[in-house]
């Protein structure tokens, strides 16, 4: 499941909740009590240790905890309902996407004492998780302290690809449908496990796009330029791989573990997944893991991207407990725990010190992470990473146009003006 933006934002419905349209259940909360909402990830170790570490820290502080543990692609749905109802927690885990657009709202509390006083305790931060908490549409405050870098490694079958002749890794995405082609053989296996319905995995469409030399905007970050004969190519190519049957059925329709059941029941040769699948072949499936490879996301016809996004630990504007929220922050910091919590978790070095942790050498998928947090290229560049940007993302505009195409067959030019509209109808707002 996507760390790039595992991103898991369901941004209307965060509107629906607002304006009264909807209403999605949140957690209710004790008053007597510091309350945790914690990302659920796709590992029980990762998870619990970290739920034992926030305990640890209410009874050292002689603080009642509660700690939620909340699927990451429900995150955004609960806080929605949590600020309608006045229900929010004391401190929560939260995407930097998210993050932009809560930060907007007044909904988040500026931590920039927090975040210097954990660079300076750990080596200093990378320079990727430094520049995504200080992009201009923050306003110059920081408000989010990162834990955690997220993004995708290309996974790929080498037991079946490698006897075809095909040694290494694709280096572009159009040699990696050839290799899905001659490789698959459906219904049993499909060469390509991308997701392309309304979650956060899908948004790579957007990464592809981009590195078929597609903009999602111009480079001020105000005018949409969705209309382009690179975004035409990038359709076409898409497009055609899906009527060749080369996407597993359902992808339209996934949800975020769809990736990782396709990959796991041995049904996909190709995945992009941030770790989580090798977290669990590792213990459920050492065949598997032995069967795969890793490698960096292919290049398009104009350039080679490899997304970094990061996950965060944020302050609710409206936390009884912002000062002890403060001091949890520091004190997840601790390096043995998080050596330890990566060891287990899906996500690459926010600190210097923490690239030394041994996992980041002796794990394949790791070693992947390690590489995208230190040469990824932060936020949605070449885009702009600002809050249309990430509205437009939690909108899944990219794969909602795709979906245009391969499920309600609109033309691609139809699709491209019907999806310009919504993405400057965003733009505007932020003008």
């Amino acid at each position: 499941m996507n760390a790039l933006r595992k991103r898991t934002l369901v941004f209307m419905a965060f509107l629906m909740v607002v304006v009264g349209l909807g209403t999605i259940p949140a957690p209710t909360r004790a008053q007597d009590k510091f309350v945790y909402w914690g990302g659920l990830i796709f590992s029980e170790e990762a998870n619990n240790a970290f739920v034992k570490r926030v305990e640890e820290w209410g009874k050292e502080k002689n603080i009642p905890v509660e700690v939620v543990m909340i699927n990451q692609n429900e995150l955004v749905q609960k806080v929605s309902a949590a600020i309608e109802a006045g229900t929010m927690p004391d401190a929560m885990d939260v995407a930097f996407d998210f993050a932009l657009l809560l930060s907007g709202q007044g909904q988040l509390e500026p931590v920039d004492a927090a975040y210097e006083a954990v660079g300076k305790a750990h080596g200093g931060w990378l320079d990727a998780a430094d520049k995504l908490v200080k992009v201009p549409d923050f306003g110059g405050k920081i408000y989010g302290v990162p834990f955690g870098m997220s993004g995708n490694v290309l996974f790929r079958r080498n037991d079946v690809l490698e006897p075809l002749g095909y040694k290494d890794a694709p280096e572009t995405w159009e040699q990696l449908s050839e290799m899905a082609a001659k490789g698959q053989k459906p219904p049993e296996t499909y060469g390509m496990g991308f997701a392309l319905s309304n979650v956060g995995d899908a948004n790579l469409t957007t990464t592809m796009l981009q590195s078929w030399g597609g903009r999602i905007a111009d480079d001020a970050g105000k005018q949409c330029t969705i209309d382009s004969p690179e975004t035409r190519s990038f359709l076409t190519w898409i497009t055609k791989a899906y009527a060749d049957g080369l996407f597993p059925p359902g992808v339209t329709t996934w949800d975020g573990a769809g990736d990782n059941t396709a990959y796991q029941s041995g049904n996909a040769l190709f995945i992009a997944n941030p770790g989580s699948v090798q977290v669990y072949m590792r213990t459920n499936d050492p065949d598997l893991e032995k069967a795969t490879r890793y490698s960096a996301l292919p290049a398009g016809p104009k350039m080679r991207l490899s997304p970094v996004s990061t996950w965060m630990r944020g302050i609710p504007a409206k936390s009884k407990f912002k000062a002890e929220a403060a001091d949890l922050i520091s004190y997840l910091a601790d390096e043995d725990f998080m050596s330890a919590y990566y060891s287990a978790a899906i996500y690459g070095p926010v600190l210097h010190n923490y690239e030394k942790f041994p996992i980041f050498s002796e794990s394949q998928v790791h070693v992947g992470l390690l590489d995208v947090a230190q040469n990824g290229a932060p936020g949605g560049f070449p885009d702009v990473s600002n809050k249309a940007f990430a509205e437009y993302q939690t909108n899944f505009l990219t794969p909602k146009m795709v979906q245009r195409i391969v499920v309600d067959n609109l033309s691609i030019d139809d699709a491209i003006k019907e999806t310009q509209a919504a993405c400057q109808a965003i733009y505007d707002k932020y003008k």
